[in-house]
């Protein structure tokens, strides 16, 4: 047995290992001044940051639930090692070499830590599968990752292998290199047979699975052979290493680019992990074999920094087919355990990112993710869209089946917001009759909940606290919808080129918020945008027609606001938010339309109804006419 690790050789690990680097690799943080970094604590559930970190004396600690050490003291925590694991897997990644009392370095030797042992036995075991998929064998793996868009070169940067149809090839590759079979079967690469070990993944294509510091903790297997009776996808079991419900494939990648951007966006499967990544969506990662659930909640926030202050957005991404709305609707539950913003981004003709990026492209893989909706606002179209709008049965029906949605919206402003919302994209025309509607079911929610733990839940009934119902204001800015129009008025603002006469022909009345409109009349005023000059002549002319302080503060605003465009090019984004205004628009009038036709009847007043049905015919043709040309939006 080898003896303990030189002191000298602890203290050169410490030196060595960047405390904000290690630690770094597991949760984002910020400057807390002073030369101070924070971030969400990794060992207790926060919704602000109490972990602080202050690399000049290599320490951390929370000031939440009082954890704290140095650099080896987190990596024994957050990895749940011994102090000498701990140090060994430090020494690894630094390039230290170290020496134990008795003398020697050490190998996959049977005295060190388990979990050393394994992920040394998965690394070994990472290059065997690599290696495999250039063997004559492994050609029916690389003819399935060519048929999907992915070169030889995309397989080794995201290390995918070929595990060969033998029945113990791996395991006697392993015992070649000094690996015993209790620590091969352990860490899931065996199962036990008749007569030993055998191979547990064989004649599948393999994706190895990382943890967050990089290291191959488990693999996901596809099925390749039409002979092979087990099942499509196969993913190492629980194990010491392995933990699906915490783990995230390709979050080692997408890390940095997670916490740069503040976006993460969650994919179905290893194929559109890849497809994302290589086209420009480095911030795609996959659960692996389990539905997305708290731990990988945890992992996203502390990686996003999510609190109030940095507010980043988590994208889902599903097929578009019934089972993806339904796996949609079900991280409608988890919406409210992130701070973030959540979306949802399903390519309407049903493909997943890979296949979009087999027929369309790299660029259809970003502009599906530009292309999100808010996850509230997909949850209540999705129960809309069953529904036949046309008449008042089926807008009625639709109401009781999206009502339910928006009752369990537990922010009470944004729950009044979104029935607003509910009852312009039905077109009932009638907002207290919906918000009456949903706090009903708000209120019996809470009964229900209240009931079932014993307690009141605070402020949860849907009113103020003293029996009266809240007070709608004018409108949302949270309201996607009103987003949108923002985005447009600093497009008008700042660069009125892009929107030409085009913006000019949207009347002030198709902005949802008064204040918007009020800039748009502004605008109007000022001969349009094909009238305006140079930014700063056409910032000033602005200013001068605005008729009140509030206005002039608003214009100066957007003016200087960043416009948050994820398209690469500015124009593109232009004539999207320009297509958006005017379908909604058009939409607003249709619903109006229909609604003022199921009051009349067309027996007692033919001429009115057979006008109005002209008109609303005229409206419909041209939404056609704008979807047709994909201008609108889905």
């Amino acid at each position: 047995m080898a003896g303990r690790i030189r002191n000298e050789d602890i203290a050169l690990v410490r030196e060595r290992s960047s405390i904000a680097d290690v630690i770094g690799e597991y949760l984002q943080l910020r400057s807390a001044g002073g030369g101070n970094l924070k971030g969400l604590c990794p060992f207790h559930d926060e919704k602000s940051p109490s972990f602080n970190v202050t690399p000049s004396r290599g320490l951390y600690f929370c000031f939440g639930c009082e954890a704290g050490g140095d650099v080896i003291k987190f990596v024994q925590e957050i990895e749940h090692l011994s102090f000498s694991e701990a140090v060994e897997r430090l020494a690894a990644q630094a390039g230290i070499q170290l020496r134990y009392e008795d003398g020697g370095g050490r190998g996959p030797r049977q005295d060190t830590g388990q979990r050393a042992r394994l992920l040394e036995a998965h690394k070994a075991a990472a290059e065997f599968y690599a290696e495999h998929l250039a063997s004559p064998e492994g050609e029916i793996g690389r003819r399935f990752l060519s048929e999907r868009g992915f070169e030889a070169a995309d397989a080794a940067h995201f290390g995918v292998g070929f595990a060969p149809r033998e029945w113990e090839g791996l395991v006697r590759h392993l015992r070649g290199r000094g690996f015993a079979d209790r620590d091969i079967v352990a860490g899931g690469l065996a199962k036990e047979g008749r007569r030993g070990p055998m191979d547990r993944f064989r004649g599948r294509l393999m994706w190895p699975i990382r943890d967050l510091s990089g290291d191959v903790i488990g693999f996901g297997a596809r099925r390749l052979y039409e002979d092979d009776d087990g099942p499509k996808y196969l993913n190492t079991p629980e194990s010491p290493l392995f933990h699906k419900s915490s783990v995230l494939y390709g979050a080692d990648l997408a890390k940095k680019e997670i916490a740069r951007r503040r976006q993460a966006v969650v994919v179905e499967g290893y194929t559109d992990v890849m497809a994302c990544h290589l086209s420009g969506v480095q911030t795609a990662i996959a659960t692996c074999g389990t539905a997305f659930g708290d731990d990988h909640i945890k992992i996203l926030r502390r990686l996003l920094m999510d609190q109030d202050e940095f507010r980043g957005e988590v994208i889902f991404t599903f097929d578009g087919d019934s089972a993806g709305q339904k796996a949609a609707l079900r991280a409608f539950a988890d919406e409210q355990k992130f701070v973030t913003q959540t979306f949802v981004a399903v390519q309407p003709d049903g493909l997943d990112p890979c296949d979009l990026r087999i027929r369309h492209g790299d660029a259809a893989v970003r502009d599906l993710v530009a292309a999100r909706l808010p996850l509230f606002e997909f949850a209540v179209r999705s129960a809309i869209q069953q529904h036949d709008l046309d008449t008042a049965e089926g807008r009625l029906a639709a109401l009781d089946a999206a009502a339910p949605v928006v009752a369990a919206i537990k922010d009470r402003a944004l729950r009044q917001m979104y029935a607003v919302s509910l009852d312009r994209w039905l077109g009932i025309m009638d907002e207290q009759f919906v918000l009456r509607r949903v706090r009903e079911l708000a209120n019996r929610r809470h009964a229900q909940a209240r009931n079932g733990r014993g307690n009141v839940l605070p402020n949860g009934n849907g009113n103020n606290g003293n029996g009266a119902a809240p007070q709608r204001p004018a409108f949302d800015p949270n309201d996607p919808e009103v987003q949108r129009e923002r985005e447009l008025l600093k497009l008008a603002v700042q660069r009125p080129a892009l929107l030409g006469p085009v913006f000019d022909e949207v009347p002030a009345g198709a902005f949802i918020a008064p204040p918007h409109a009020a800039v748009r009349a502004v605008i109007a005023e000022a001969g349009g945008v094909t009238a305006a000059g140079n930014a700063s002549e056409w910032a000033v002319m602005l200013l001068e027609k605005a008729p009140n302080d509030q206005v002039k503060d608003l214009i100066t605003m957007l003016g200087v606001e960043p416009v948050r465009s994820a398209q690469e090019s500015d124009d593109r984004y232009a004539v999207e938010l320009l297509a958006r205004i005017q379908e909604r628009q058009l939409t607003r009038m249709i619903a109006d339309a229909k609604s003022k036709l199921q009051r009349l009847n067309p027996v007692e007043d033919p001429e009115q109804y057979n006008r109005l049905f002209g008109d609303l015919v005229a409206l419909e043709q041209q939404r056609r006419v704008m979807r047709e040309r994909g201008l609108g939006s889905q």
